[in-house]
């Protein structure tokens, strides 16, 4: 007899008045936006490059939007292009569900770069501090996604097995919760230990690199355990559009990484360390 854990009873609404819901996938996206903020301003006034708190405040409405449109088109085009092209008028209905993780990320790197560009800041830092902080969205968006029992994994025997509402009467990973500890707190702390390092964070590009790199490797790992969407099912050569999309991300962060150390290089008033390569400080 496989033994297997009752999905918890947790309501995705957590408040309703009337037609108004407050649901809990809602409140993971502000919590990421928000905690990610402040934790942004903080590591502002540690960017090698200056970088006001007041930037950072504007920018975290350029982000809201690039997040929710960036997710939304991404579903869109990425997962259900046919539906959407015979249905139109379901592309804005965001609140019957449907965001793609890329899409959002697009989304931000887009509302960057323009942003960047209008205000006179360095793009390659500030990608760095938003990489920091893009993991804590990435963790309370998958705990949201258990919450709602969607995007759960494969058929499982394994004792912490869980048996979903919606995804049949067979026990199956809780993929949701291994995304969320390795897109979520495992990144987190990578990055952050990379920005932590001094001639790594001198480096513009450097972190967001290690972050591209990072995601996609532990998307691509967490989708041997995650259920594929059933419209699409796998794909070419029994990989998920899941990792797929990744592959790309890694390659752009190996590039990231590798023009971090040439734009460093070229610094002329660059410490040895960050022009060669050497070993950060072990104190920092």
């Amino acid at each position: 007899m496989t033994f297997a854990l009752a999905f918890p009873a947790i309501d995705p609404v957590l408040v309703q008045i009337g037609p108004f819901a407050v649901r809990w996938y809602a409140l993971a996206y502000i919590a990421g936006l928000v905690l990610g903020w402040r934790l942004a301003l903080r590591l502002s006034d540690a960017a090698p490059v200056p970088i006001s708190r007041d930037a950072v405040d504007d920018y975290l409405v350029w982000a809201t939007f690039g997040v929710i449109l960036g997710g939304r088109f991404g579903y869109v085009f990425f997962y259900k292009p046919e539906y959407f092209l015979d249905n139109p008028g379901s592309i804005l209905t965001i609140w019957q569900g449907g965001m793609s993780f890329h899409g959002g990320l697009v989304g931000v790197c887009l509302a960057a770069i323009w942003f960047c560009r209008r205000r006179g800041i360095s793009l390659f830092h500030f990608a760095d501090i938003l990489a920091c902080v893009a993991p804590i969205g990435l963790f309370f968006g998958r705990v949201a996604n258990f919450i709602n029992g969607e995007l759960f994994g494969r058929v499982t025997d394994v004792p912490w097995a869980v048996v979903f509402p919606h995804g049949g009467p067979m026990p199956r990973h809780p993929s949701q919760l291994y995304e969320a500890a390795l897109e979520g707190l495992v990144l987190f702390v990578l990055v952050f230990w990379v920005w932590r390092r001094p001639a790594w964070r001198a480096r513009p590009g450097f972190t967001a690199g290690v972050f591209f790199l990072g995601y996609g490797a532990a998307r691509i790992t967490a989708e041997f355990y995650r259920q594929p969407d059933a419209h699409l099912g796998f794909l070419y050569q029994g990989a998920t559009m899941g990792q797929l999309l990744c592959i790309p991300m890694i390659l752009f962060g190996l590039w990231l990484i590798h023009r971090s150390r040439r734009a460093a290089a070229d610094r002329p008033d660059a410490p040895p360390d960050e022009r060669t390569g050497g070993q950060p400080d072990a104190k920092s």
